[in-house]
């Protein structure tokens, strides 16, 4: 426990006096409220066996002013715990953030959105309950029941005996109503799945409202409702036996004390004494019952937070195995790309590429073509460092890439997505972020070329016409004419276009195919297409399968020959010119 909490003040050190605080306030607390028992105990004393309300009253003032001042004193301690508990959630997520936004792109690839969500967000927050509310109270629950016992003892001897035979075996019933650590971690693995999958059905949920399907067609979300269900059922019933058995030998004192009393006290006892102590002993027992109960969450919610802590910690070190180790190197000699036996696998047991070798000359065109799985977007991702490699090398100008800087290589490779992201603002913003030493000449020019201006010119505000919810939405043609002009004013020597016309519509087509020219002019270009009347002009096909090049030559050496890249043109050609036929026909 104390490890963890250790951990815990690490994230939030700035903040640690607040830990000390918020002890010092408990223990006050405590100190305060078992002064007020002390006091009703003289309270009880004056009216049952003096018979004197003399001061009754004084007493009564003293209770409820220390039982205020211990109240107070307790709403302050959680006052500070909390907001220690929340600058450390605070912190938290930004250690998680962070590692997010220098994570490698294999990372996002082998993780799901709700798997990290759940993680950073709900993992951080699992951490409130051990820091802002246990603190406190446990605090308290570990200081009250000692002096309890002493104001037992304090009491008569007879008192504190009692309370020494209820607190033993409470300790003992505790230890197992805590739960074990083995269910905990049962319990949480199905919790963090059932989150995660939750999150994928939710966004999966126009599919849902689109072909009527329910539930029941979501396996995994099914399977993971199903699990929590059980092992929130099995981690329950592990800690009822003890809690029921703790529940009775509070609940059941009076059942046991009156026999005792009936058999041991003589007749000449004085009946009044004893009623005061049985009276004490009926309240005392509830106080250390309350504390006790307190202290049996303890087990749970610091297993949460040190699991919780221990995730992200661990995700943090997923994020960061495969992020690209950069040189300072700056200038490239040419840009020639060659890949030199390169294995690569997003997965450890399974490989993409294994021992590809070949070169690109720079300042020409290629396409890389081939069945869906077959490496292509792999290959292009390698180029821009997007991952490491298994093992062999990828090089620019002859060197490795891992020895140029992250800058030299942002500067010099340009990727232009099927899916580009513009950002809510204006399109002279989102295209101007390209180069932010751009002047207002240099970015108008980079729309013309990229046919922005004919987008423009529809709108009232034409290049500050703002993009998103409080602006106007462009169609997949246009946002990739936008980012086109993003890459042509960034004006990288390297250019990667991952499906860039997949999904471009007729009318925007010659315009695009406008702006791929301008762009890639005097360029080192890879284009990767299923659109495969895009690749025709480029100086040289690449054919992949399986991770190797099957084909390599010109559209027109390929299609001279029974090639499977043949074979891709006249398919899609037939697909191409397939039409659904007119009613009348059928």
């Amino acid at each position: 426990m104390v490890a963890i909490y250790k951990k815990l003040i690490s994230y939030a050190k700035e903040k640690q006096h607040f830990l000390f605080l918020t002890i010092v306030f408990s223990i006050l607390a405590a100190v305060l409220q078992v002064a007020a028992f002390y006091y009703l105990y003289k309270l009880l004393e004056n009216i049952i066996l003096l018979d004197s309300m003399n001061s009754a009253k004084r007493y009564a003032f003293m209770i409820a002013g220390l039982l205020a001042g211990g109240g107070l004193l307790y709403c302050l301690s959680l006052i500070v715990s909390h907001l220690f508990a929340f600058r450390i959630e605070t912190n938290l997520r930004k250690f998680g953030i962070d590692g997010l936004t220098n994570a490698s792109f294999k990372f996002f690839d082998v993780n799901s959105s709700g798997r990290i969500r759940k993680l950073i967000d709900d993992n951080a927050a699992q951490t409130h309950m051990a820091v802002a509310h246990l603190i406190p109270d446990n605090t308290g629950a570990m200081i009250t029941p000692v002096l309890v016992l002493i104001l037992g003892f304090f009491i008569s001897l007879r008192v504190g005996l009692v309370l020494v035979a209820l607190i033993i075996p409470s300790l003992i019933l505790l230890k197992f109503m805590m739960g074990e650590q083995q269910f905990m971690k049962i319990y949480q693995a199905s919790l963090e799945k059932l989150s995660s999958e939750t999150v994928e059905y939710i966004r999966g949920m126009q599919v849902i409202k689109i072909f009527g399907v329910d539930v029941r067609s979501f396996k995994a979300l099914n399977t993971a409702i199903k699990e929590y269900a059980q092992n929130a059922l099995n981690y329950s019933l592990s800690c009822k036996k003890p809690y029921v058995l703790f529940q009775e030998l509070f609940f059941a004192i009076v059942a046991i004390l009156i026999p005792l009393i009936l058999l041991f006290v003589s007749a000449d006892a004085d009946l009044k004494l004893i009623s005061l102590e049985l009276i004490m002993v009926f309240f005392l027992s509830g106080v250390l019952f309350t504390y006790i109960t307190k202290v049996m969450y303890l087990s749970m919610y610091t297993f949460q937070a040190q699991d919780a802590v221990s995730k992200l910690e661990n995700l943090y070190e997923e994020m960061q195995e495969d992020v690209l180790q950069f040189g300072d190197k700056t200038e490239f000699e040419n840009h020639d790309i060659e890949f030199e036996n390169v294995s690569f696998g997003y997965k450890k047991d399974s490989l993409v590429l294994d021992d590809l070798s070949f070169k690109l000359q720079e300042n020409k065109s290629y396409a890389l073509v081939g069945a869906s799985g077959s490496g292509k977007s792999t290959i292009a991702k390698l180029i821009s460092g997007f991952y490491n490699v298994n093992s062999g090398a990828v090089k620019i100008g002859g060197e490795n890439i891992t020895s140029y800087s992250k800058e030299a290589l942002i500067n010099e490779i340009s990727f232009v997505f099927q899916d580009p992201k513009l950002f809510k603002t204006t399109i002279y913003e989102n295209v101007a972020l390209a180069n932010k030493n751009a002047g207002r000449e240099e970015v108008f020019e980079a729309m013309r070329l990229a046919g922005v201006d004919g987008i423009i010119s529809k709108f009232k505000n034409r290049e500050n016409t703002v993009i998103g919810s409080k602006g106007i939405y462009l169609s997949g043609g246009e946002k990739q004419r936008v980012a086109i002009a993003r890459a042509i004013l960034k004006d990288a020597k390297i250019v990667i276009f991952d499906e860039a016309s997949a999904a471009i519509d007729p009318d925007n087509e010659h315009e695009l195919q406008k702006a791929f020219s301008n762009l890639m002019k005097e360029k080192t270009v890879i284009m990767i297409a299923h659109r495969l009347t895009t690749i025709r002009n480029v100086d040289e096909i690449l054919v992949f399968e399986d991770g190797k090049i099957i084909e390599r030559g010109s559209d027109k050496e390929l299609m001279e020959r029974d090639s499977v890249y043949k074979h891709f043109q006249e398919t899609y050609k037939i697909a191409n010119d397939w039409r659904v036929a007119d009613e009348s026909v059928l």
